[in-house]
């Protein structure tokens, strides 16, 4: 079961990945568009720094999703930068949950809620139980004569 969960948390994480790349790119053509400034700020330097967000933010959730899609593959757990990398990326999306509801709306917030738990059950699939369960650390050490 947990090779299933591990897939399933990098498909939904490169599925994230894409709609927050379209998302941007949505918002970058629109301040280019509109030809606004905020607060005395060029339109192009706002549609390129949403782009390149965009850009930045669907490159990371691709790298969380590829140590959870290899942590599934290989039916081991990821390594410790690894394991840092998705915990961050868990941290991340419950604050996001959290400003979510405020500003879009209970859907986002659930959504936003369904990646950490799919984060953190890959991790507590993967933990450190998991690893010393099949691992010859089980017998106990020969008694000393």
């Amino acid at each position: 079961m947990r090779r299933a969960v591990a897939v399933v948390t990098a498909l939904v994480l490169f599925g994230e990945a894409v709609g927050i790349v379209l998302v941007n790119a949505a918002l970058a053509t629109v301040a280019e568009n509109q030809n606004m400034s905020l607060a005395g700020m060029d339109p192009g330097v706002m549609a390129t720094g949403t782009w390149a967000t965009g850009g930045v933010f669907g490159l990371l959730l691709v790298l969380c999703g590829l140590i959870a899609l290899l942590a599934g593959a290989r039916d081991r757990s990821p390594g410790r930068s690894g394991r840092i990398v998705l915990i961050g990326c868990a941290v991340a999306h419950g604050v996001l949950g959290a400003v979510a509801v405020g500003l879009v709306g209970w859907g986002a917030f659930a959504f936003l809620t369904l990646v950490p738990a799919l984060l953190v059950l890959t991790l507590q699939a993967y933990g450190p139980r998991a690893r010393a369960e099949g691992g010859p650390s089980e017998r106990p050490a020969p008694a000393a004569v």
